[in-house]
């Protein structure tokens, strides 16, 4: 009862949803219930909380939620929250920290504008100045994937965000388009943000967005392409309807966004899903339509799990249990698991977790409890968040995107004139071997940047060792490397798990040890990319504490467990890519994205080498390591479009 009591209480004290001002030019606004009057708006309002109520007790098992009458607005788990500086861009108007306080009281360093052109990335897409975030709508139209993605065309700070827009052949080399939608109308004139596409049987695209409106409220918009026969998709048009969808009741103003690609259901009705939150039980809310522009809200929730706070960038997909071909979103059958992924606003991390959509009540159930939505694994344990993935029907494959974010300041970010880019482009198929894990590994176009290549094959590293690896410039790379391990002592060893430690300094019998990336030739800066076994598991981890002189960016280590299996070598793969390092461990089961701020170990300075700091082993590595071109990535010669 106490459960009961307490999510009784979140929902009476949750905040209702205010209604949306006048639209002289939508005399008929679009509501998410057909509209009603006096009593039977109070009588559907208090069904729909008594029926949320209902759903989550039930979804939740019983676990109890925090006190309501707490600040839920201040974020206890992640370093932007600290009650001496000012709220980081994006807070108050409702969407996750698009900003990066300094963590340091010295003063600022003293960049060059070497340092900042080198910070460039040469094959990860970004646009030519300016602040980018969240992928959006990616889509395969024509003979071009498109990329859309949160822009500001005025700064190299949050605000005034755009959909920027970007086609390519191969989603290596990119040419920049028109801004495709602007903030320009009433129900998203505070931001065009996060959407999705959905390609109709008949061809059409619907693309959905969340608009916040004059008086920041979140509410949920329709466009669509002026010309569907033009393969550049130049043109949108906002419906004059919009806003399709407005907070429910019981959902803040500012806690509605990021609709999902859509799906069919049994019924033939299309399916939509949209981050939520009550209180701080993240949940996810389904509605239907026939139409993409009346809905229904549906009683069962997609999914909740308390303690995980606001969902953002919500993605459902299926994955084949036994096949490596990806799967148009809605697919479903016996031989089909449902990957359900959100970015969590609390903690700025992207978590997924392998389950059961079951079509006939739109629920979504975890395989494993305890490695729910947010409790459990991360898409990606680096940099990274809000990613989104889609389905290319080209290549018969599902692609996953996601923003690498700044750890620098602002005032860098204006100096240097842009900030972010994406990662490079992942398919995702589910670990036939584990079951229990997906993996991510760069699409094959990448291969076609590759130049020359070295191999070293069986190189042996002492306990305590670096080996130089001499391979010329080392700041594109496309490296593969496999590790051996040989116990130096008679006696078995009984390691605990100490996960990454405190990074690659920190000794142990069986690690760390792996590569040195972006190191400078006395390793005063160094990335290292590393193994750390133990008794009951391994880990992967990525070190940045000591990847830079400068003191006002962020260092931490990061990493996770990983399943190496008993015929397996620990092996990884490592894109680098100037200050972008992105790192995959056993075929991609865990991945690692990092960003660097070197000072030394840039252009013809950055090197790379191997390392073992176990103490009772030794390894042997071999290695294959391609230098990577440039990617093509620039405007689209306008003047040949027509």
């Amino acid at each position: 009862m106490e459960t009961h009591d307490r999510i009784t209480s979140d929902l009476e004290h949750a905040a209702l949803y205010s209604p949306l001002p006048d639209n002289p030019s939508s005399p008929e606004r679009i509501h998410s219930r057909k509209p009603l009057k006096g009593f039977a708006v109070i009588l559907g309002s208090s069904i729909f909380l008594l029926s949320l109520i209902a759903i989550i007790i039930n979804q939740i098992q019983q676990v109890p939620l925090e006190n309501p009458e707490k600040d839920q607005s201040s974020n206890k788990t992640t370093p932007f929250s600290n009650i001496s500086r000012p709220l980081p861009r994006g807070v108050e108007q409702g969407v996750s920290a698009k900003s990066y306080p300094s963590l340091s009281s010295e003063l600022p360093y003293n960049w060059t504008n070497a340092m900042f052109s080198w910070q460039r990335t040469a094959f990860h897409f970004q646009p030519e100045n300016n602040w980018m975030n969240d992928p959006n709508g990616p889509l395969y139209h024509k003979g071009w994937y498109h990329i859309f993605y949160q822009y500001n065309g005025e700064s190299a700070v949050w605000g005034n965000i755009s959909w920027g827009h970007a086609v390519s052949t191969d989603m290596i080399h990119w040419l920049h388009l028109p801004i495709a939608m602007v903030p320009d109308r009433w129900f998203d004139v505070n931001g065009v943000w996060t959407g999705s596409a959905t390609f109709l049987p008949d061809g059409n695209i619907v693309m959905l967005y969340t608009g916040a409106t004059n008086e920041n409220v979140q509410v949920q918009n329709l466009a669509y392409p002026a010309n569907l026969s033009d393969p550049l998709l130049l043109d949108w048009v906002k419906y004059d309807g919009n806003p399709v969808l407005v907070p429910p009741p019981g959902i803040g103003s500012k806690d509605f966004r990021d609709p999902t690609t859509a799906w069919i259901g049994p019924d033939g009705k299309w399916r939509i899903a949209i981050g939520s939150r009550v209180n701080t039980t993240g949940i996810s809310l389904v509605y239907t339509t026939t139409n993409f522009i009346t809905y229904d809200l549906k009683d069962q929730i997609l999914h909740a799990v308390p303690g995980t706070g606001m969902w953002e960038c919500v993605d459902l997909y299926p994955v084949s249990k036994n096949g490596s071909k990806g799967l148009d979103t809605s697919v479903n059958g016996p031989e089909i698991k449902h990957v359900l992924k959100a970015s969590l606003d609390d903690t700025k991390l992207d978590h997924y977790a392998i389950g059961t959509y079951y079509p006939e009540n739109d629920t979504w159930v975890p395989d494993n409890p305890a490695e729910d939505v947010g409790t459990g694994l991360q898409v990606d344990y680096g940099r990274y968040y809000a990613s989104k993935t889609f389905y290319d029907p080209h290549k018969e494959r599902r692609v996953v995107w996601g923003w690498i974010n700044e750890t620098d300041t602002e005032n860098d970010d204006l100096r240097k004139g842009w900030a972010s880019v994406q990662t490079i482009p992942r398919t995702v198929v589910l670990d036939s071997k584990t079951g229990t894990n997906v993996l991510q590994w760069p699409i094959e176009e990448i291969e076609t940047l590759r130049l020359n290549s070295t191999e070293f094959e069986g190189v042996v590293v002492e306990p305590g060792s670096v080996v130089p690896l001499d391979i010329g410039t080392a700041t594109q790379l496309d490296i593969f490397a496999d590790f051996e391990i040989e116990s130096l002592g008679s006696e078995s060893i009984n390691e605990k798990s100490v996960g990454c430690g405190g990074g690659s300094v920190d000794r142990s019998a069986l690690g760390p040890f792996g590569l040195l990336v972006i190191a400078d030739e006395t390793l005063s800066e160094q990335t290292p990319i590393y193994f750390r076994s133990s008794n009951s598991d391994t880990f992967f981890c990525a070190d940045e504490t000591r990847s830079s002189k400068a003191p006002d960016v962020s260092k931490v280590v990061y990493g996770s467990k990983v399943p190496v299996l008993s015929d397996e070598k620990f092996s990884m793969r490592v894109l680098v890519d100037h200050s972008i390092i992105e790192s995959f461990a056993q075929g991609g089961r865990t991945v690692i994205t990092s960003r660097v701020y070197p000072t030394k170990a840039i252009y013809g300075a950055a090197r790379i080498f191997l390392f073992n700091n176990a103490t009772g082993l030794k390894i042997k590595a071999s290695l294959k390591i391609w230098e990577l071109n440039s990617a093509f990535i620039r405007p689209f010669p306008m003047d040949q479009a027509q």
